[in-house]
C-alpha cells in the first residue's frame, strides 16, 4: 500500500495546539496512567519506618495539632458540632486540594529528563498526580466515617446523614477539578520561572487561612467575610461539613460560583498546558 495512502491513529509533529489531545489518545495510554500512578503511590513511601500507615498519621497529627491549638489555646468555635470531627473533615479535603494543586505544579520540573526522551500525552503526569491523591483521599475518608460513626454511637452526635449527603461527591470532584486546574496552570508558569515555585508552598498555606478549614464561615465578622466567600473553595468546604457533619453554611448561588470557576479554570489551564507542553521541554 502506498505511503501517502496510510492511516494513522495520530501524528506527532513539531506543531503545537490548543487542542493537541483528545480523550481517545488519552485513554490509549490508560495503562501508563495506572503504571505513573502506582509509581507514584510507591515512591512516596519506600524507605520509610510506617510506609503507608502516613496517609493517616500524617492528617491524625494535623488534626492533634488543630485541636490543641485552635480549640484549646486560641478557642476557635466549632458550633455544635465536635472539634475532631470538624477539623478531620476540612483536614481531608484540604489534603486534597493541596497535594494535588503542589504535585501537579512541579509537572516540568520533576519530568524534564522523561519529556524530552520519550513521548506520551503530558497531561498523563498531572492526571496521575491527581489520581494518586484521590486514592489517599479515600483512604482518609474512611477514617473519617469510622470517626463518624464512633460519634453518632458513643457521643450522641444526631445523624447526620439525609439527603444532602448525595453532594458530598459533588464537593470533592470540584474541589480536586480546581486544584488540578490551578496546578496545570501554575506548572506553565514554574518551568518558565523557577524562582516562582519556591512561593507556591508558602502560597499554599497562606490560601488555607482564607478558607474555611479550621473555622466556619459564619463564625467569621460579616465586615470579613466576603474576603473567604471570594474564595471559590469555601462553598465546597462548607457543603462538604453540610453533607457529612449536617452543619454548613452555603447557598445555591455561591456553589454556582465554584462550578464556573472551576470550568472556568480547569478548561482554560488544560488548553494553556496543553500549547505550552512541548515548547517548555526546551525551557526546563
Amino acid at each position: 500500500m502506498p505511503e501517502s495512502k496510510k492511516g494513522w491513529d495520530w501524528e506527532i509533529t513539531s506543531k503545537t495546539s490548543y487542542w493537541g489531545w483528545s480523550m481517545r489518545e488519552i485513554w490509549s495510554y490508560r495503562h501508563l496512567l495506572g503504571s505513573l500512578v502506582r509509581r507514584d503511590f510507591l515512591l512516596s513511601y519506600q524507605q520509610t519506618v510506617l510506609g503507608p500507615l502516613w496517609i493517616l498519621l500524617q492528617p491524625l497529627l494535623t488534626l492533634v495539632t488543630y485541636v490543641l491549638v485552635f480549640g484549646k489555646l486560641v478557642g476557635v468555635s466549632t458550633g455544635n458540632l465536635p472539634p475532631v470531627l470538624f477539623y478531620f473533615s476540612g483536614i481531608v479535603l484540604w489534603s486534597l486540594f493541596s497535594d494535588s494543586f503542589g504535585g501537579t505544579s512541579n509537572t516540568f520540573r520533576d519530568n524534564a529528563q522523561v519529556f524530552s526522551k520519550v513521548y506520551f500525552p503530558r497531561l498523563i503526569v498531572p492526571l496521575a498526580v491527581t489520581s494518586t491523591q484521590f486514592f489517599r483521599f479515600f483512604i482518609q475518608f474512611v477514617m473519617l466515617l469510622l470517626l463518624i460513626g464512633y460519634y453518632w454511637a458513643f457521643q450522641d452526635l444526631p445523624s447526620p446523614f439525609s439527603l444532602i449527603t448525595l453532594a458530598f461527591p459533588f464537593a470533592v470532584i470540584c474541589t480536586a477539578g480546581i486544584g488540578l486546574g490551578l496546578g496545570l496552570l501554575f506548572s506553565v508558569i514554574t518551568a518558565k520561572y523557577r524562582d516562582i515555585a519556591g512561593t507556591v508552598t508558602l502560597g499554599i498555606r497562606l490560601f488555607m487561612y482564607l478558607t474555611p478549614v479550621i473555622y466556619p464561615l459564619e463564625s467569621l465578622p460579616e465586615k470579613y467575610r466576603w474576603m473567604v466567600q471570594l474564595n471559590p473553595l469555601t462553598p465546597l468546604f462548607e457543603l462538604n461539613r453540610l453533607s457529612l457533619l449536617g452543619e454548613g453554611t452555603v447557598t445555591a448561588g455561591q456553589l454556582l460560583y465554584s462550578i464556573i470557576f472551576m470550568i472556568v479554570v480547569l478548561s482554560g489551564a488544560m488548553l494553556v498546558f496543553n500549547k505550552q507542553s512541548d515548547k517548555l521541554i526546551d525551557v526546563v
